[in-house]
């Protein structure tokens, strides 16, 4: 997780019609994480995402410090950029859900101590992210429900997820991220990510996950 500009990463999603949340005045949250699926409905495949925090489609922008506090409450995920591996989950992703897959070479390394991905798309690198475990958190620390929020083809929708993890281990900072020539690269580095410190790191061992059905919103 990094704090970005809040001004950068509204221009990123304005396309959504989302509102990006704002934790502190003037600054957005934008969360970089890549995942190894082993089982589920969509076949094995790695994937990796570019997402923000935004508030809840109508919801005005709160004010104040205890206000900013409140107006966290509720705020879901926008996945603006969701590479994967594999033909199945791209078209099932896009056609259930609507989230922005698209094909691209994700190879990872999870057999260290530090974590790495990276992300290559027609032979140009995107984005390489290294990050090594922090300490152990306690059992059901996380996130268990999260509203996911994608915009594909102008259409904008909200997915209910819940999650349950296991094997979670948190600290602050260290993540290394290198950026390359691809377009994301571009906009990430306009985020200042190619010089920004992580507020946190997270891995997770495990993770079970489920998706509802996508609903179309109104932003």
């Amino acid at each position: 997780m990094f704090a970005v500009p809040a001004a950068a990463a509204q221009a990123v999603i304005a396309y959504s019609g989302l509102e990006i949340a704002e934790p502190w005045p003037g600054r957005a949250i934008c969360s970089l994480a890549f995942v190894r699926y082993a089982d589920g409905d969509l076949g094995p495949y790695h994937e990796f995402a570019v997402a923000f925090l935004v508030r809840p489609p109508g919801t005005p922008p709160p004010s104040g410090r205890l206000g900013r506090l409140r107006g966290m409450r509720g705020v879901g995920a926008f996945i603006h950029w969701l590479p994967v591996n594999q033909e199945f989950t791209l078209e099932c992703g896009r056609s259930i859900w609507g989230f922005p897959k698209e094909l691209a070479d994700i190879p990872m390394d999870l057999a260290g101590r530090v974590k790495r991905c990276a992300v290559q798309v027609g032979g140009r690198t995107a984005v390489e992210v290294a990050v090594r475990p922090g300490a152990p958190m306690p059992g059901g620390a996380g996130a268990p429900k999260v509203d996911a929020y994608s915009c594909l083809d102008g259409v904008t929708r909200r997915t209910p997820w819940t999650l349950a993890p296991s094997d979670v281990r948190m600290r602050p900072g260290g993540a290394k991220v290198t950026l390359g020539d691809h377009p994301v690269a571009e906009e990430l580095r306009a985020l200042g990510l190619d010089r920004a410190r992580a507020l946190s790191s997270t891995t997770v061992g495990h993770l079970s996950m489920s998706f509802d059905p996508a609903e179309e919103v109104a932003p």
